[in-house]
């Protein structure tokens, strides 16, 4: 579609039915981020007593790069395409979504050196992260999926308040996830 509206010419009719048509595409694409965000942070806040999120500077995460007349920055175009990977994944909306579904549950957690921490003995390198994907640690040995790694360290951040599902097995019904909902009679 884009190709399409950079070839038509400017003020035609064809032009502007393209745009609309990016319009209409592009905003679906912020429909079905919206109701993701709606459904996971429902999930979520029906499902566990305790919430914790790393408190990511999505604002900051998501600064240009082009620079300065004087300066300008490096690697534009990759810094662009990682601009758009994080906010088409909907970050801070889910945040402040689970923040109003879950008042008072939803705990922020530092995210220094989360990725770098390995979960199993606690040891702090740079180089324990030998990969986007993969973490090693040069201490213990242990290796395992990079974000696994780091969401261990996030529910380990204050010891005896991990993550714990709502309910119960019962003998019947099978687990019961449920946010506790006010019975009026």
């Amino acid at each position: 579609m884009q190709r399409k509206l950079a070839n038509a010419q400017r003020g035609s009719n064809r032009r502007q039915r393209v745009k609309a048509a990016i319009a209409k595409l592009k905003a679906r694409e912020g429909d079905r981020r919206k109701d993701w965000v709606e459904k996971t942070s429902t999930m979520l806040a029906r499902r566990f007593d305790l919430i914790r999120v790393e408190s990511l500077n999505v604002r900051g995460m998501t600064r240009s790069a082009k620079g300065t007349v004087q300066e300008p920055g490096r690697n534009v175009a990759q810094k662009a395409g990682l601009n758009r990977g994080i906010l088409a994944n909907g970050w801070g909306g889910l945040v402040k979504r689970l923040e109003h579904k879950a008042p008072g549950r939803v705990v922020k957690i530092s995210p220094a050196y989360t990725s770098q921490r390995c979960s199993a003995c606690g040891h702090l390198a740079r180089e324990n992260r030998e990969s986007q994907a993969v973490f090693l640690c040069v201490a213990c040995g242990y290796t395992g999926n990079a974000d696994v790694n780091a969401a261990r360290n996030i529910k380990d951040t204050a010891p005896g308040h991990g993550v714990a599902a709502r309910g119960a097995l019962q003998a019947l019904a099978g687990a019961v996830n449920r946010e506790p909902q006010l019975v009026t009679s």
